[in-house]
């Protein structure tokens, strides 16, 4: 069989991308010195200044600042709010606003041309950082005007965490549970709101990264280069098409912003053999920036064939050109390799498996602003992804009880507990009769254009519309079989007004889409917050923010789903009396609702939050046997009797709860942040796994199971009714501390085992089968003098022995320490 993955080494790709960067970063640097004796253009600079509220702000004074200069320029804002300055020779600048009971806000560095250069800004009240979320809506607004429920992890966090993984990142995300399948590498679920793992849009610099139908494993996922994480916890298919049913991840790149190139060399290692390399290089010239970072990370584990390593090359390329007009270009890279064990608890003995994996996203976007009250933007979007897995040789006990010839193969004599208290002794089949060894390569590619303009009509009033492309490719091949592959050309259309009332905001938004599958799907949303109270600098009760949201999402199906649907295999038969009435697979659904409130306290240093959410998933695709058929209204003899089933959409549950969370600033060196969410959550149709023929155990023979799935009645499985999450900063002068916990509990699962007689006694009840679990991780650094930083991270600090995923055990405690240069940055 013919490999997906190219033949070239991963580490000299990696390396030829590195220094192809690093040449451009140095080319740009000298391109960009400014020209002795030449005489520079000269533009204006103008902005307005608001509140969190969107008020203008007069009599604020705003510096501006020539990057490597002393101070250029002041201005005050006047009654508008508005402040201008002329004849700004064309460099690079900064602004810095201060204004009576505000804090301080410096932008971003940026390229000032000829003409005129837009800078607006929003000023916040209190010490807790209130970010700019771009998932919510179609353009970028403070967090304080949305009702959407997003949290941003921002830079300084993720440094502060000292992880080299974002999934670690997304613990500390309010409503957002992280199932990681073992120890490090191994496959890592994201369940947002007690929806299922796929039903999350991933954008890595706005590149669609879930594979077709929507899966996606931040197992790989380095925090290598990344600027921030945002998180936005709700429905919006308007925005972005298929796959966001109950949320939107979003990664963004770091940029170089210095006139001198900063560099940064970070070295640690640890625990299980773990060793970790990090190098980059960024700064900006002109009209250019420019980022590069390279990582390299290697571990073996706590278990036999479970070592793991990961490159990954992050890279941002800036130009600043015209009137109001940026382009950007991105480009990540991944390449890791895994030892795959199994359920090692379940079966006593490693097996011999082992995955490779790489991945590439390039983004190119074009930002323009037309005028002051039309802008602009266009993105060319790539993503490939391929992965291959080998089973080499059978591992275990070979049994064949039947006579085949081609026996089972079962793993050791072990006894299970679940959380629930039940327990049982015997062995499950690890390996499965056949022909070996045995591989598994998937290949996925995704191409898409997006654009989008957005029309400021008035002071309250935005319109955005836009428009995407997208053509996908994917396969998969297992041993040498026939590829399962698809090709889809998927394109859709949205349209949303944005409406400013002083203290009410109004986002509301239509989409249409249509797909190569299921044809057409309409998705409407609407985001409400209104302030009862204004934010304030001086009272302990501050601002009272009320949000309400509604809207719908889409998924499409996977490959398999789609070619193993009810109708395609009808259709295929040739049944042509079976397809009367019968539709091809259509999306996924779901119907959220959330309704909430905000308070300030304390002049702007503490805030909580409490939000009650309902979400309604409905015509999800499951596999039923062809023995289900019939309640479906379809004649099991309508498929061949080489099939045994098809996928439909016949699925529904229901997904409720409360999500609350705080945040408090204690003085300028603690920062508390904490959050806790309920979940309900109740599988309410269900063919596939119907309470009418469940599996039984002959040890529990009053106990209904879900082998694969759950049963109607029950909660989907590993979405636990209690999670909550506690991080605590203390930073003073070059010294700094925290701790960060994850707190899960008990959550319905199944063991997944077949026995050697292919029965159920391996089989647990699914009730609380996963036991509650607390995940403390301790951090510090010391900044010995500017330029050199020592860090240390402990994991799993109380050294707990849990289970993530029922049956592969999470790491016990372990812990890196390291030294960070930096050189230049100026």
């Amino acid at each position: 069989m013919v490999r997906i993955c190219s033949r070239r080494s991963p580490l000299s790709r990696l390396a030829s991308r590195f220094i192809l960067v690093f040449g451009l970063c140095l080319a740009v640097g000298v391109c960009g010195v400014e020209q002795v004796g030449a005489q520079p253009a000269s533009g204006i600079v103008t902005g307005t200044v608001v509140d969190p509220l969107g008020a203008r702000v007069a009599g604020a004074k705003v510096v501006l600042t020539r990057q490597g200069a002393a101070q250029t320029a002041e201005k005050l804002t006047g009654a508008q709010g508005d402040f201008t300055f002329e004849a700004v020779a064309e460099d690079r600048y900064q602004i810095v606003v201060t204004a009576t009971g505000f804090e301080p806000h410096p932008t971003a560095p940026f390229f000032a041309g000829a003409g005129r250069t837009t800078i607006d800004v929003s000023l916040q009240i209190g010490q807790l950082q209130q970010d700019i979320v771009v998932t919510a809506s179609a353009n970028a607004v403070p967090e304080s005007q949305v009702g959407a429920s997003v949290t941003v992890v921002d830079r300084g966090t993720l440094d502060t965490l000292a992880k080299t993984d974002v999934l670690e990142a997304l613990r500390i995300v309010p409503g957002a549970g992280v199932v990681q399948t073992g120890a490090r590498g191994g496959n890592t679920a994201v369940f947002v709101r007690g929806g299922a793992s796929n039903f999350n849009k991933v954008l890595i610099d706005g590149v669609p990264a879930n594979d077709i139908g929507g899966a996606f494993s931040f197992s790989d996922v380095a925090t290598t280069g990344v600027e921030s994480v945002e998180m936005l916890r709700d429905a919006n298919s308007v925005l972005y098409g298929s796959d966001a049913l109950t949320g939107v991840i979003s990664l963004t790149t770091r940029r170089g912003r210095t006139r001198i190139p900063e560099m940064s060399l970070a070295l640690d290692g640890g625990s299980f053999s773990t060793g970790h390399e990090d190098v980059s290089i960024g700064g900006a010239a002109e009209r250019f920036d420019y980022f590069g970072d390279f990582s390299h990370f290697n571990t073996d584990n706590s278990v036999d064939n479970n070592a793991y390593r990961n490159n990954t090359f992050a890279s941002r390329v800036g130009w600043a050109f015209g009137r109001d007009t940026n382009l950007s270009a991105t480009v990540r890279h991944v390449n890791s390799s895994l030892g795959s064990p199994n359920g090692i608890a379940l079966y006593g003995i490693a097996d011999d498996s082992s995955q490779t994996a790489d991945a590439t996203y390039v983004s190119i976007g074009l930002q323009s602003a037309m005028n002051e009250r039309w802008q602009t933007t266009v993105r060319f979007a790539s993503m490939d992804q391929n992965s291959h897995a080998v089973n080499p040789t059978p591992t275990g006990q070979p049994f064949d009880p039947f006579d085949s010839g081609f026996p089972n193969y079962l793993g050791k004599v072990v006894t299970i507990t679940g959380g629930n208290g039940y327990s049982v002794t015997g062995q499950g089949i690890l390996d499965y009769g056949g022909i070996y060894p045995q591989l598994y390569d998937t290949t996925t590619s995704r191409r898409g254009v997006y654009g989008q303009t957005t029309a400021h009509l008035s002071n309250i009033l935005d319109l955005s519309g836009g428009a995407r492309l997208e053509h996908e490719d994917g396969a998969t091949v297992f041993s040498g079989g026939v590829p399962s592959a698809t090709t889809r050309t998927n394109g859709g259309v949205y349209g949303e007004a944005r409406l400013t009332l002083h203290q009410v905001f109004i986002n509301a938004g239509l989409g249409y889409d249509h797909n190569a599958v299921f044809k057409s799907a309409v998705t409407p949303r609407v985001s409400v917050a209104a302030y009862l109270r204004d934010p304030s600098p001086t009272e302990m009760f501050g601002d009272t923010k009320l949000t309400l949201n509604a809207g719908t999402g889409i998924k499409a199906p996977s490959i398999a789903q789609e070619q193993s649907s009810l109708y395609a295999l009808v259709q295929g038969s040739g049944s042509q009396a079976a397809l009367s009435g019968l539709e091809p697979i259509g999306p996924e659904r779901n119907r959220s609702f959330d309704a909430g409130v905000e308070q300030g306290f304390w002049a702007g240093r503490a805030r909580a939050r409490a939000s009650y959410f309902d979400n309604q998933f409905s015509d999800l695709i499951e596999y039923v046997s062809k023995g289900v058929l019939p309640q479906l209204g379809i004649p099991a003899s309508s498929l061949t009797a080489s099939q045994f089933g098809a996928y439909v959409n016949s699925s529904s549950y229901y997904a409720r709860g409360l999500e609350t969370s705080a945040e408090v600033k204690l003085g300028p060196m603690v920062r508390v942040i904490g959050s806790y969410t309920y979940l309900h959550a109740v599988i309410t149709q269900s063919f596939a796994s119907s309470a009418l023929a469940p599996a039984i155990n002959p040890a529990f023979p009053n106990v209904p199971i879900g082998q694969f799935g759950p049963l109607v009645g029950a909660a989907p499985f590993r979405r636990p009714s209690n999670l909550g999450n506690l991080m605590v900063t203390v930073a003073k002068g070059p010294a700094q501390v925290a701790v960060a916990a994850y707190f899960s509990g008990k959550a319905d699962d199944s063991t997944f085992i077949t026995d050697g007689y292919f029965g159920n006694s391996m089989l647990l009840p699914n009730h609380d089968l996963d036991a509650a679990y607390q995940k403390v991780d301790f951090s510090a650094s010391y900044r010995i003098v500017p330029s050199v930083r020592w860090y240390l991270s402990v994991e799993n600090l109380l050294n707990q022995d849990y289970f993530s995923a029922f049956g592969f055990p999470a790491l016990t405690r372990g812990a890196r320490t390291g030294v960070a240069f930096t050189f230049g940055g100026r």
